[in-house]
């Protein structure tokens, strides 16, 4: 049998050790922030049934999710005439389960089937991976970590004021300097259908005009015309999605702009809302925009919708979000609204290793190394092998036998900044060599002393 090269499918990645105390992380701090506000942790199966997936991400989303064929013969209840149609009802039959698309569904799927041992409103966060059946590019992964954030049963504004704070703390603290956290209103969207008289066409608008920074207004104007909209109908829309100035001008121009659609300045009015949430805080680093132009291709927005993008690096939205006023509805829990965030864990770590803003500790696993000469130095380096893992203090101890160069170049391939040295004189003084790795430098210490040393770095 020849040998295959081994490989891992593309889209996909492995993490070195190194790697992961980097995207450790990452977790910690922007779980730290999800809890700081109040949102608890919970976790779902990697795998749905399809039929919890399916229809809830639109035509396009939907396209994206990894089935699952059927365990066994997932043939034998296909007949010849379903097996040569090869549609979406043999998809089904042969495919029961998916691998989750995103966070949002499957936690409005475990809304409704724990909703009696819930209390609302239910404040969650969730730190799993998601796959899609994307094309791999840079900062576009087919298998990838979303951190999200959700409130359902609550309708305040104020939730989405602070999904703003948690973006820019959570942001701030992973050491970003300028990034933009652009907001935008579905109802304000469904608006401008209105008065071009093409409500039917939301979808259709909206996931055209979300792709503007990706194909330009000219590839925009081409893709709305295949379908459906007119020219004329497109003279309008242009200058509605060119709006220029503040925050506060783009709403009064879109006021104006709509005044005839009840739908659209309740959009305005719950953006104006939120802005006046926004006057009670600092941000810290964040600049807040508004941009007509933002429409998160998912159907199941209803309200406010956020997309996040660094401004120091060359990268696609590292976050985003929004309200949706009926997702649970889809699996029987009608009348909860919900809205919820989620932050592109891969992308945020492909702009900090980008800009290298990981702090030097993320390198480091292990304090202190511990080298001893034989087996007399080793079973003499156990009391404090346990004294340093006590006072929580990582630590290793080398396997005795090795030469004392290869025990010092373990620890610099490791990054572990201090060695422990044991031999036959430290075994009957007491004072142990301790050595700094990075400065070369190194003293005679007492147990004791070192357990003292290490717990103040």
């Amino acid at each position: 049998m020849a040998l295959v090269k081994p490989s891992v499918p593309k889209g996909t990645r492995d993490f070195s050790p190194a790697e992961m105390v980097k995207r450790n992380y990452i977790f910690d701090t922007i779980k730290s922030v999800f809890r700081k506000y109040g949102y608890q942790q919970i976790e779902t199966p990697t795998m749905e049934n399809s039929s919890t997936l399916m229809g809830k991400y639109g035509e396009e989303g939907d396209k994206l999710i990894f089935r699952i064929l059927n365990s066994g013969d997932y043939l034998a209840k296909v007949t010849p005439e379903q097996l040569a149609a090869r549609n979406s009802q043999l998809t089904a039959q042969i495919s029961e389960k998916a691998l989750r698309y995103d966070l949002t569904v499957p936690f409005a799927r475990y809304v409704v089937q724990h909703q009696n041992e819930i209390t609302f409103p239910f404040k969650r966060f969730q730190v799993q991976p998601v796959w899609r059946a994307d094309r791999p590019q840079k900062g576009r992964y087919r298998e990838f970590y979303q951190c999200d954030a959700d409130v359902v049963g609550s309708d305040s504004l104020l939730n989405e004021a602070e999904f703003i704070l948690i973006y820019d703390e959570a942001l701030s603290r992973l050491g970003l300097q300028d990034f933009t956290i652009k907001i935008n209103n579905r109802k304000i969207l469904s608006g401008i259908a209105e008065i071009i008289g093409k409500p039917e066409l939301i979808v259709d608008m909206t996931v055209a005009i979300d792709k503007l920074d990706k194909i330009g207004l000219d590839g925009v104007v081409a893709e709305l015309l295949t379908k459906g909209f007119t020219q004329a109908d497109i003279d309008q829309l242009e200058p509605v999605i060119l709006l220029q100035g503040s925050n506060v001008e783009k709403l009064d121009q879109l006021k104006a702009i709509l005044a005839s659609s009840a739908t659209g300045l309740k959009g305005i009015e719950e953006l104006e809302t939120i802005f006046t949430y926004l006057q009670s805080f600092t941000l810290q680093k964040a600049t807040v925009e508004l941009d007509i132009t933002l429409a998160r291709g998912l159907n199941y927005y209803t309200g406010a919708i956020f997309e996040v993008k660094t401004n120091e690096a060359l990268m696609g939205s590292i976050g985003g979000g929004g309200r949706y006023d009926d997702l649970t509805g889809m699996f029987g829990l009608k009348g909860l609204t919900g809205a919820g965030i989620s932050f592109g864990a891969d992308r945020i770590y492909d702009v900090l290793e980008e800009l290298k803003l990981f702090p030097a500790a993320s390198n480091q696993t292990t304090q202190v190394l511990i080298s001893t000469f034989d087996k007399e130095g080793e079973v003499f380096a156990l009391p404090l092998l346990q004294q340093l893992r006590n006072a929580n203090i990582n630590v290793e101890l080398y396997p005795a036998g090795a030469k004392i160069k290869k025990q010092f170049d373990y620890a610099n391939n490791k990054n572990i900044p201090y060695v422990v040295v044991i031999g036959s004189d430290e075994v009957q003084s007491g004072q142990l060599t301790f050595k700094n790795m990075q400065t070369g430098d190194q003293q005679k210490l007492s147990q004791t002393d070192i357990v003292n040393l290490l717990s103040n770095q």
